[in-house]
Order: structure tokens, then C-alpha cells, then sequence
């Protein structure tokens, strides 16, 4: 990226802190005041190395991605199209999409996994035996799909190098569960996020409560898989409202921290702020809570994704329409909201960035010198937001491990587009995915109703 002088002023300033001996105190009240934050670098058309768009007619979206062993890229999402870039379904309805690119956006292969029904993969990650494991939901239950116990299940499907299946669990109950993320463990297992409707389970899907002990319409779920996704054990935490898991992390304990966001002010939600907030889960390596917090202001407030630090802090990213509460800055109708907190929950600092209109962080990922990259989208065009060329635009943010931002940008046609994965490459190069429905400015061009979006920068 090219950073120059900014980068050069960083550096400078790094140094002059290490002579001075500064030190972080995480004893520090929270929400402390802060200087403004330095004018970040704010990026411009030419920082765009490629972007390229796939799909077909109907309906194409690419929510996550890693890089592949061989440098290239794999996406995961959904489509709805029978044509053009999509080869191998024959039927409109949504279906898990992989597809394998070069380094240079070139396809390489694509893959479609589902049954007859409605089934969309959220989560792609990279496993340690080459391949990749996809988490989302299914309906179906016939072709990919061998199990289904309602309206909707979360179904992962495990497979290798070159896209080809080698197992699929599916896990659920009568009513609308949906899996959004997934972690490999320490242990070569995996464990899966998401959400339970309880109600239409019967309070079922906790391997360590009574069926009695119901919630609500939707808890938190998690769900502990062996290495050949067979269920170790599985838990769900809310109150009697919706609450969302979006993502999580297994923490050095063994344990994990799952994020998202709750509408609940019982049971397990001791802490409410608002109509919604962020909402911290953590549990040990047998799935028993060991604490929860909420985060946020009166109005809704909802954790996206979250990244360790690797310092025993995590980053949760997300949107907050509050102006109150922890949030201390805000800056329009919703913001891209930002949080550090530390391993016990306590909250060390937040930042909103946007501008009068709809902002929001939708992935964040750690980068190699120590900042985050986060992906999300805008529709604003003023405040901390120099630009928008549409309805919303793709925002690609970094900040630094205090949440200033380092450098951003918007990209996008006259219609709408939206960020939701994005991840540093081993030669430190930026890359986001999304979906758009534009072919003009940033878009080259425009396959169907919406398109799966990639962006890699410079």
C-alpha cells in the first residue's frame, strides 16, 4: 500500500516512544478521553490493483475468503444462477458457491455443494491438511444434503485441495438455525457458531441443560466437532429475546469467545445496555460460560466479527446506531463500531468511524505488522467518509492495535455494493469480497442481479 510519508511519520513515532519507555496500562478507566486521531491516508483509484466480479443472472454473493497454499484465493458464498460463471447446477435456488481464483482474479474452478432447497455457505476457512471447511445453513435434504431436521440446519462441508466433498454434518432441530462461523481447534476438531431457535427445538441443543430451562426465539449456539465432524458437545447461551452468534475464536485457554449481538435482559444477559447490543460469550474447552458482557448504547447495536490480537485482547467490529452508553463518538444514523476488550470482558476502548449515513464493519482480520484490516460498507460521504459513488459503496479500513485509523476506502458503482470478507496475503497485499449490483466506475461489469465482488489493492 502506499503509505510514504504517513508511514515514515509512524515509524518515526514508534521510535520516539520506545526511547521515552511507553507502556499500556490496561488498568485504564474505560472509554478514556483521546487525542483526535491523525488524518489517516485516504486511499484513491489507483491503489486498486484488479477487481473482478462473477456469477451469473440471478443472484451471487461471496461472503468470506482465505488465501490458497498456492497463492491464489478461494471464496465462499452463494448463488442463485445457472450461467455464466456457475457450470455446474441446474436449478435457481441458492446453493453453497466456491470458487478458486489465481492471483491475478483468473478462475480456476468452481464448485457448487446443496440440495434442491435454499442452502448458503456464510464461513470458509483453511485446514490443516490443505483444504478448507464451509459453514453456513441448509434447507434441502437430498443430493449434498444427507440430514435435515427443519426449516433450517447448520450444515458444514468439509473438502480438500480441489473442492471435492470428503464429509458433511448437519445439526438443527425443527425450527431456523443458522450457522455463521467456524474455527479449526487446537485439537483438530472445529467449533461452530451460530444461532438456535429454541422455542421450536423445545429447549433442546444444550448437552449440559434441562429441556425445561428454555429461553427464547433465538440463543447463541455452539457446537464442538470432532475432526470428522462428529458432535463432541454443544451448548446455547440467551434470554427470552434474539440473540445472534456471528463469529467466535478459540482462546490460548482451549476455551472460545463467541460474539454477536443480544435483544435479551435475562437468563444468561445480566448486563443490558439497549435495544441490542454487542454481546460477549466466553466458555471453556467443555463449553461451560465462564462470563458475558454487553456492549453498546440505547439503540441496536450488533457485533459482526471478531479478531484476537494475540496479546490475550480481542477486536469486535460491528455497527451501532446508539449515540449513548459506550459509545462516546458517534457520528451518524449508524457507524462502523469498533472495540477492544481484554481476556476478562472489560472494555479498553472503541472507536466510531463513518459519517451521517449508514456505516457499518462486517469482517476484521489481523494484519502481519501488528494493524487489522476491516471490510464493511457506506453510504455516507462526509464526516470520516471522503467519498460515495453509489447507494452503498465497499469500505476497506485499516486501523492500529489503538483503533486509529491508518489508511481507508470506499469502492463501488452507482448501485450498491457491499463488503463482507477480507484478509492480508503473505506478500501483504490487501483483498476484500463482497457482492454488487453496479458496471460502472470501480465495477467492471455487471453478470446478473447481484455479483459476487473481489478487490485486491496494492
Amino acid at each position: 500500500m502506499k503509505f510514504s510519508k504517513y508511514v515514515l511519520l509512524l515509524i518515526f513515532a514508534s521510535a520516539l516512544c520506545t526511547t521515552a519507555g511507553c507502556s499500556s496500562d490496561d488498568s485504564e478507566p474505560q472509554n478514556p478521553v483521546s487525542e483526535p486521531d491523525p488524518d489517516p491516508v485516504v486511499g484513491t483509484d489507483d491503489q486498486i490493483d484488479w477487481v473482478k466480479t462473477f456469477g451469473g443472472t440471478n443472484e451471487d454473493n461471496a461472503l468470506s475468503l482465505v488465501e490458497a497454499s498456492d497463492g491464489g484465493y478461494v471464496l465462499a458464498g452463494y448463488t442463485q444462477s445457472i450461467d455464466g460463471d456457475i457450470t455446474d447446477k441446474s436449478a435457481t435456488d441458492s446453493d453453497y458457491w466456491v470458487l478458486k481464483l489465481s492471483n491475478t482474479g483468473t478462475i480456476l474452478w468452481s464448485k457448487t455443494y446443496g440440495g434442491s432447497a435454499d442452502d448458503r455457505a456464510e464461513k470458509i476457512i483453511k485446514t490443516t491438511d490443505g483444504g478448507y471447511a464451509l459453514v453456513g445453513y441448509s434447507r434441502s435434504l437430498d443430493e449434498d444434503v444427507a440430514a435435515n431436521a427443519g426449516l433450517q440446519d447448520y450444515w458444514i462441508v468439509k473438502i480438500n485441495a480441489e473442492g471435492n466433498i470428503q464429509w458433511e454434518k448437519s445439526f438443527g432441530f425443527s425450527g431456523i438455525d443458522r450457522a455463521f462461523s467456524l474455527v479449526q481447534t487446537q485439537d483438530g476438531g472445529y467449533f461452530i457458531t451460530g444461532f438456535l431457535d429454541v422455542t421450536a427445538s423445545g429447549g433442546e441443543g444444550n448437552d449440559n441443560r434441562s429441556s425445561t430451562q428454555r429461553h427464547g426465539v433465538g440463543e447463541f449456539w455452539g457446537i464442538k466437532l470432532d475432526a470428522s465432524g462428529e458432535k463432541e458437545w454443544r451448548r446455547y447461551f440467551g434470554g427470552t429475546n434474539n440473540d445472534r452468534s456471528y463469529d467466535a475464536v478459540q482462546t490460548q485457554d482451549g476455551g472460545f469467545l463467541m460474539i454477536g449481538s443480544s435483544e435479551s435482559v435475562d437468563f444468561d444477559v445480566t448486563n443490558s445496555k439497549g435495544s441490542y447490543d454487542f454481546w460477549a460469550v466466553k466458555i471453556n474447552a467443555e463449553g461451560t460460560k465462564l462470563w458475558q458482557k454487553s456492549y453498546g448504547g440505547s439503540e441496536i447495536d450488533v457485533g459482526y466479527a471478531i479478531a484476537d490480537s494475540g496479546d490475550g485482547k480481542f477486536l469486535i467490529v460491528g455497527d451501532s446506531r446508539s449515540a449513548d452508553g459506550d459509545i462516546t463518538k458517534a457520528k451518524g444514523n449508524a457507524d462502523l463500531w469498533v472495540i477492544q476488550i481484554d481476556g476478562n470482558g472489560n472494555l479498553i476502548w472503541e472507536k466510531s468511524i463513518g459519517g451521517t449515513e449508514f456505516d457499518t464493519g462486517r469482517s476484521i482480520s489481523k494484519m502481519q505488522n501488528g494493524n487489522y484490516v476491516i471490510a464493511g460498507n457506506s453510504r455516507s460521504s462526509n464526516v470520516d467518509i471522503t467519498q460515495n459513488k453509489g447507494q452503498s459503496d465497499a469500505l476497506s479500513i485499516i486501523i492500529n492495535s489503538n483503533g486509529e485509523t491508518q489508511w481507508k476506502i470506499t469502492n463501488g458503482g452507482t448501485q450498491a455494493e457491499f463488503g463482507e470478507g477480507c484478509i492480508e496475503t503473505s506478500d501483504k497485499k490487501i483483498v476484500i469480497v463482497g457482492n454488487s449490483e453496479s458496471s460502472d466506475f470501480d465495477i467492471p461489469n455487471n453478470k446478473g442481479s447481484k455479483d459476487a465482488l473481489i478487490i485486491k489493492y496494492k
